[in-house]
Parts: C-alpha cells; sequence; structure tokens
C-alpha cells in the first residue's frame, strides 16, 4: 500500500494527495509495529500524536489500516473497531533476601503490602455522579504533553508523556465536583495481604511475580509484582549450580586411620554421617574432597538432586601436645623415616622466621633493597661533555 502511494508512482496532478497518504500510511506502520506508541494510541487515539503530527487530525488510523489490511487496530476485520484490550501497568519490582536453607526447602510468606485501587465510588472517573468534566487546559483534551528528556551531554530530546493533571484522561472536574472519597485522583490506596511462595531449589537472580497485585489505574490491566530473589551468605555451605560445598575439618588421627561420624549438618537438619575406614582408601589431606551424591540442591519441579562436595581441613595437633617430649617420640618411632637426605658440599645453617605469608613476595624488602646493579651505578656517574 505504500509503494502504490509513493509520490513518485503517480501523475503530477495527484502527487500532493499521494504525498498525504504515503505519509499517513508510513506513520501508521510506525505505530502498529511500537509497543509504545500502540499503547499511546490504545489510550488517547491520535490525540497522542496531534503535537507535530504528520498526518494531520482528519486521518483516522483504524480506517487507513482497514483499507490497507482489512482490519482496524484493534483487531476486527472489516475496519470495525472491536474492544480494545486494555494497557498493562507497570510491574512493581524489588529484591527479596532469602538464605540458602530457604531455597534447599522452598518457602511460603505472607506479607501485608499498600496498593492504589481503582476508587468504587467514582469508579474510576475522579468526579462526583452526574458531574460533567471540562478540558484539561494544561492538554488541551489530548491526555499527552510534550516533555525534554535529557540524553546526557547538555543534549535535550522532546518526548510524549501522559499529563499529570488529568492523569491521561483529557478532562478533569471543579473542586467541587470531585469525588470526596479519591479527592479526584480516581483511586484510593488499600492495604492487602498477598502470600509468596518461593519453590524449592530456586536460586539467586529468579524472579518470582505475584500477577496482577502491582497499583491499579482506571481502564488499565494492573501489572504484577516481581522480587528477584537474592542469596544470603551462608556460613558452611556455598552454593555453584545445584551442588554444594562446605569446608569439614578433620584432626591428625582421623587422616591417618579414618573415622565414622557426622561431618556436616545439611540445610535441613540432617546429620551427614560418613564412614572413611583405614583401609582401602588411603588417608586423607588437606585439600582432598569427598564427593556426597545425590545431597545437592534440589532441581526445581523435579527429584533430581545436584551433588555436596566436603573439602577436607586436616588439624594438626596443638603446642601443647607437641611440647610434650614423650608423644613427639612414640609419633616420630610410628610414622615413616623421611627419604634419603639432601647431598652438598657446603651447608649453611641459617636462622628463619615462622608464621609469615606471601604478601610481600616478589615485592622490595629484606636485605635485597640494599642491593643496586653495578650497571646502574655506573650509569649515574657523570659524563664528559661533548666538544
Amino acid at each position: 500500500a505504500a509503494l502504490s502511494s509513493h509520490p513518485d508512482k503517480v501523475s503530477e496532478s495527484e502527487r500532493a494527495a499521494a504525498d498525504i497518504k504515503f505519509k499517513s500510511i508510513s506513520k501508521a506502520y510506525e505505530i502498529l509495529f511500537d509497543d509504545d506508541k500502540r499503547d499511546a494510541y490504545d489510550s488517547h487515539g491520535m490525540a497522542a500524536f496531534e503535537a507535530g503530527n504528520p498526518m494531520g487530525a482528519e486521518v483516522d488510523l483504524d480506517d487507513l489500516l482497514s483499507q490497507m489490511f482489512g482490519m482496524g487496530m484493534n483487531g476486527a476485520a472489516g475496519g470495525r473497531p472491536g474492544p480494545r484490550k486494555p494497557r498493562k501497568g507497570d510491574d512493581e519490582e524489588q529484591s527479596y533476601t532469602v538464605t540458602l536453607e530457604e531455597l534447599y526447602k522452598g518457602k511460603t510468606t505472607k506479607f501485608a503490602t499498600r496498593k492504589n485501587i481503582v476508587c468504587k465510588t467514582c469508579r474510576g472517573s475522579g468526579g462526583k455522579d452526574k458531574a460533567k468534566p471540562k478540558e484539561c487546559s494544561a492538554c488541551h483534551g489530548r491526555g499527552m504533553q510534550q516533555g525534554l528528556k535529557s540524553m546526557g551531554g547538555g543534549l535535550m530530546t522532546q518526548e510524549t508523556v501522559i499529563c499529570n493533571p488529568c492523569k491521561g484522561t483529557g478532562k478533569v472536574y471543579r473542586d467541587k465536583e470531585r469525588c470526596k472519597k479519591c479527592k479526584g485522583e480516581r483511586v484510593v490506596e488499600e492495604k492487602k495481604v498477598l502470600e509468596l511462595y518461593i519453590p524449592r531449589g530456586s536460586k539467586e537472580g529468579d524472579k518470582i511475580k505475584i500477577e496482577g497485585e502491582a497499583d491499579q489505574l482506571p481502564d488499565q490491566e494492573p501489572g504484577d509484582i516481581v522480587f528477584n530473589l537474592v542469596e544470603a551468605e551462608h556460613k558452611t555451605f556455598q552454593r555453584a549450580g545445584p551442588d554444594l560445598m562446605a569446608k569439614v575439618n578433620i584432626d591428625l588421627s582421623e587422616a591417618l586411620c579414618g573415622f565414622s561420624r557426622i561431618l556436616v549438618k545439611h540445610l535441613d537438619g540432617r546429620g551427614i554421617y560418613v564412614k572413611h575406614p583405614r583401609h582401602g582408601r588411603g588417608s586423607l589431606k588437606t585439600g582432598s574432597i569427598i564427593k556426597v551424591a545425590g545431597e545437592g540442591m534440589p532441581h526445581k519441579k523435579s527429584d533430581l538432586r545436584g551433588d555436596l562436595y566436603l573439602l577436607i581441613d586436616v588439624d594438626f595437633p596443638d603446642e601443647d601436645w607437641l611440647r610434650k617430649g614423650q608423644h613427639v617420640e612414640k609419633l616420630q618411632a610410628l610414622l615413616p623415616k623421611p627419604g634419603n637426605p639432601i647431598q652438598a658440599e657446603t651447608v649453611d645453617e641459617v636462622d628463619y622466621t615462622e608464621d609469615v605469608n606471601l604478601d610481600n613476595f616478589g615485592g622490595e624488602g629484606g636485605q635485597g633493597e640494599q642491593w643496586e646493579d653495578e650497571d646502574d651505578e655506573e650509569s649515574s656517574q657523570p659524563q664528559c661533555a661533548q666538544q
């Protein structure tokens, strides 16, 4: 339809009319395929685009689309407008912190909230019964106004926004004709108790929706309340997808001789009992990992579970135990002897420091900071001036 109406495709005498129709069809496409503009048209008709509108006030978009596709903007065949589907309001999003236990077991909680609902007294009109509104002087009855929006860098752009005085209706009531319940605002505040259900196996970043419970506006479908889950840090477990990991401390005798005991208390309160015999499986050391299949996080809407990884950390005897010489002597007699010692022609016995870390490894410090390269020293000497 747009190509057949292009000004270059018609005779000179029809070019002016074709130019208007071509711009109208282009505008129709623009509104039809832009969600925001489509919503504005559904709510306010062509009044939303009258400021600087190349189509002109006399152009009816439904009639135009009827000619093009045999249907109007609202989907009715033959250009007969069907009932408009109410525009959906904005969703209300907020963060909701949950513990790992709650994500493991699932959670249902109730909470009180305050929301706007359409005033039942005036049924969302904002005026008293039989009162007649007048045209809004701010938007001249269009329900929309032109505003300025910052684009950054000192640049501004013009945008169409809902008129605040009339709340997009294009009409206002005199003070004495306003609804006594909502004071002309068309909505009133209500307290409501809602229920939030978090399925077991949920994870951080999941969105839990309570549909249709956001603020209401007349002639508009209410949006949803959306909770973005935030997982609180846990003192025992770390989570990676469906798997869990926990650090487990065992003493030296357990590492060498084995053990049979509860290693960790799970998120549902169960004790995870592990038998690690000394025969057949070898000793454990710091950094060893025990995997318990099927004891990780549950999968949502499934009986499957991830795995539990237990990271071993071996605790050595404390200083008081080591100070008892007879213990050390007995231990030396029992433990395997060290391998062949390192041989060297020259041997230096050195002093050392304990309880240090690697924070200064590779940096300046110690005796090394007094060392200078001979080449650097030579380059720092004064040079004879060239004649």
